[in-house]
């Protein structure tokens, strides 16, 4: 999902998935893009450069050859994150040290190191090092936050889905945009007002601030200018999306995240249990997040909650299309829903799956 548009589309040449990311060429205008755009990814981050190194005063030597000054000012602090694999330097913390002092060689000053705490303010700048086999790759974080901080989210409920976790799950069902969209376990509203700003293709990063903006070579005007463009994409969609919770707390405080984040009109939230909701008759796609044990409540059978869930959607969404966040087969299999896929996941650290389905009516 991630190496399609925006990334194809700003990429020079074809992007290259790899695991964990995906790799390509892009020009300035193109990485404020990406930033900007991408629903999925965690950070972006620039490739300074790459060599071999098999001892720590030829890290320095060649780290210091670096365009440093395209990312940093003299005496920057910096966090170093290093990780080695198969090459004859793997002390983590001795190379992260070479690397700041490679910085500091540079500018002639040194690069005050510190530890990356996305809840600290200032932000150090990220420098992401990595060893395998003895190459040495150096790369700029040019995020900050990471991206699945929107902005919008300064409230959560239970067991909370990462934006761009829920933005991935939406973009897996193969929802339109258009059909309607039932979120019955909305909680905080991440998957509904995901799925709002997708069909309004609102740029996900239009309120926040990014790393490279502070970058000595920053271009405000290059950077008005995509915000603009991206603001010119927007459209008036006139989906229906419902979003509902037993918790009253929850829906209170996902109005409030769907208000900050400019699409409360799209989305109609009710306070109701699952056996209670009431779909519109046009078919639609059901994309949610329930319980599922290990994240909310370890002791308690769920077993009944999911065979409920499944006879509600026979009854009330028959020939719907379903997208289930679980991490128990079991449970999925309690709903008696026919699988058409089964996409392996992770959500806070555990192993979870999202299982894509189609209702068939009782």
């Amino acid at each position: 999902m991630t190496a399609n548009p925006p990334v194809t589309f700003a990429a020079r040449g074809e992007p290259k998935e790899e695991i964990g990311g995906v790799e390509f060429d892009a020009s300035q205008a193109d990485l404020y893009r990406t930033n900007l755009l991408l629903r999925t990814a965690n950070r972006i981050v620039y490739r300074l450069g790459e060599f071999t190194a098999v001892s720590f005063p030829e890290l320095r030597k060649k780290a210091a050859r670096l365009p440093w000054e395209t990312i940093l000012q003299p005496g920057q602090p910096v966090a170093v994150r290093v990780t080695c694999h198969k090459s004859k330097l793997y002390h983590s913390d001795a190379v992260a040290e070479r690397v700041a002092g490679a910085i500091g060689d540079f500018f002639g000053k040194p690069a005050p190191m510190k530890k990356f705490n996305e809840n600290s303010r200032p932000l150090p700048q990220l420098i992401l090092v990595r060893f395998n086999h003895d190459t040495c790759t150096i790369s700029a974080d040019t995020s900050g936050e990471l991206l699945h901080r929107r902005g919008y989210r300064l409230e959560t409920a239970k067991a909370p889905l990462r934006e761009t976790l829920a933005a991935g799950l939406i973009m897996a069902s193969g929802w339109d945009g258009r059909s309607p969209l039932l979120d019955p376990f909305c909680g905080s509203g991440t998957l509904a007002i995901e799925a709002a700003l997708y069909a309004r293709r609102i740029a996900p990063g239009k309120n926040r601030r990014f790393a490279f903006m502070d970058w000595p070579g920053f271009d405000k005007k290059k950077w008005e200018h995509q915000l603009a463009r991206a603001n010119s994409l927007e459209i008036r969609s006139p989906v229906t999306i419902l979003a509902s919770d037993r918790d009253a707390g929850a829906i209170q405080i996902a109005r409030s995240n769907a208000e900050r984040a400019g699409v409360l009109d799209l989305i109609q939230f009710d306070c109701l249990a699952v056996s209670a909701i009431q779909p519109p008759n046009q078919a639609g796609w059901v994309v949610t997040n329930p319980p599922y044990g290990v994240r909310v409540s370890p002791d308690k059978d769920l077993r009944d909650l999911y065979a409920r869930f499944g006879d509600v959607l026979r009854r009330q969404c028959p020939d719907w299309n379903t997208g289930v966040l679980c991490s128990n087969d079991l449970l999925i299999g309690q709903m008696h829903i026919p699988l058409l896929e089964k996409i392996h996941l992770t959500n806070g650290g555990l192993p979870v799956s999202f299982y894509r389905g189609k209702v068939q009516s009782l």
